[in-house]
């Protein structure tokens, strides 16, 4: 689950949500920014189901005593994470090699500074899940390979942005991970260094050296949970019993 927290509420953001918004981002990608169009499909795959992993867990969201706040995706006990990490990434192999071996590589990227010894084991397992579908792929571009990847941790940081933030922030509200600017993303603009994004309004987001084909419009769903409710019945009924709702943001040059 995505949080972000208001005085009297907390603005929740299934993660299965958040990456319709990254295959969102990557449909309307500039293909001529790529040297081919070869595996884009897949790639575009891959971001609508990087967080599939998380079906299960944003189901009902659960509560973090120490911190007096719902779970998020960054602080979720580790190793009921990276059990469904595996479900999730077993699930997208059986269906599209190309975008496992993208999201494989995503998530062998969160852990890569950690000295867990679970940890370790998992981004262990996931270099053979690698090497296999690398050898299941034998005509792969490794430079191409790499760009999708460099691609989909774009979008996945662009919807991010867009979750963590609120709307309309300026740029010195905005959550630290993004100051900035996005990663990896100085080969695609132009090498002018790391693409920016800027609020123009509740609704608009101005993205520099524009790498989208055309204006781009994405609706977030979620929830918003009053903390009156959880403290009266408890997370799992209060977000239960709350609405969905839906809210549209535009890419603009």
């Amino acid at each position: 689950m995505i949080i972000r927290e208001t005085n009297d509420s907390f603005i929740m953001i299934r993660q299965h949500d958040h990456a319709f918004l990254s295959g969102e981002i990557i449909k309307h990608f500039d293909h001529s920014l790529l040297p081919s169009s070869t595996h884009f499909n897949d790639l575009v795959y891959a971001a609508y189901q990087h967080d599939r992993s998380w079906i299960g867990l944003d189901d009902t969201p659960v509560w973090d005593d120490a911190n007096n706040t719902p779970y998020t995706f960054a602080d979720y006990p580790l190793l009921p994470k990276m059990a469904f990490y595996r479900i999730g990434l077993d699930e997208i192999e059986r269906e599209n090699p190309y975008a496992a071996l993208l999201c494989s590589l995503h998530f062998h990227s969160f852990f890569t500074k950690s000295k867990k010894e679970e940890c370790l084991s998992f981004m262990k397992e996931e270099r053979m899940r690698q090497s296999r579908l690398r050898s299941a792929l034998p005509e792969t571009d490794e430079e191409l390979l790499q760009q999708h990847f460099r691609l989909l941790q774009f979008s996945d940081d662009l919807s991010l942005y867009i979750c963590l933030n609120e709307p309309g922030a300026r740029k010195e509200e905005e959550h630290p991970w993004f100051k900035d600017g996005f990663k990896n993303t100085e080969w695609f603009n132009r090498g002018q260094g790391p693409l920016q994004a800027e609020w123009g309004g509740t609704n608009t987001i101005k993205i520099d050296a524009f790498p989208f084909t055309r204006e781009c419009r994405l609706t977030l769903t979620y929830k918003k949970v009053p903390k009156e409710s959880i403290d009266e019945k408890g997370i799992a009924q209060a977000f239960e019993e709350c609405d969905w709702l839906t809210e549209t943001f535009t890419l603009q040059d």
